[in-house]
């Protein structure tokens, strides 16, 4: 699995998100493209621990769905949303794909992190597995937008 921490995958990220139009259609799903930049803040507001969103650690979470945020086996399309990641707001296209450029630039920083404060819902996650579970969400939802 690819990491947003690593050069190639953060290139590829940005220049497919430059590719990504404000007229661009879900290929599943129910989010429009300015909903789904918007969602894609999330997972990164987590890691630059700017918020929580409230979420509280889950044994749950943590033994069913742990492994999968960050293993090579793509997500279904279509799988539920967490909610505190759910708009039914539409969203400027043009103001959250710059929040979003801005905050995959600055995960990319912290590249060379070692210590890691645990995920709110997940627990710890070791300096790979952040990346990969960030480069996995934001590839899935390229995708959902063919790019």
């Amino acid at each position: 699995m690819k990491s947003i921490f690593e050069e190639s995958a953060y290139d590829e990220i940005k220049k497919r998100l430059e590719n990504l139009s404000e007229n661009a259609e879900a290929n599943w799903g129910k989010m429009n493209v300015g909903q789904m930049v918007w969602h894609c803040q999330g997972p990164l507001n987590i890691i630059l621990e700017k918020e929580d969103y409230g979420l509280k650690p889950s044994w749950a979470a943590k033994l069913f769905f742990k492994k999968s945020l960050y293993n090579d086996k793509p997500w279904k399309k279509g799988l539920p949303t967490a909610k505190f990641l759910k708009t039914k707001d539409n969203k400027d296209f043009q103001t959250e794909k710059a929040k979003l450029e801005a905050l995959i630039k600055e995960t990319y920083t912290l590249k060379d992190k070692t210590k890691w404060n645990p995920h709110p819902a997940f627990g710890y996650f070791t300096a790979q597995q952040w990346g990969q579970m960030q480069y996995k969400h934001l590839d899935h939802h390229l995708k959902q937008f063919g790019v």
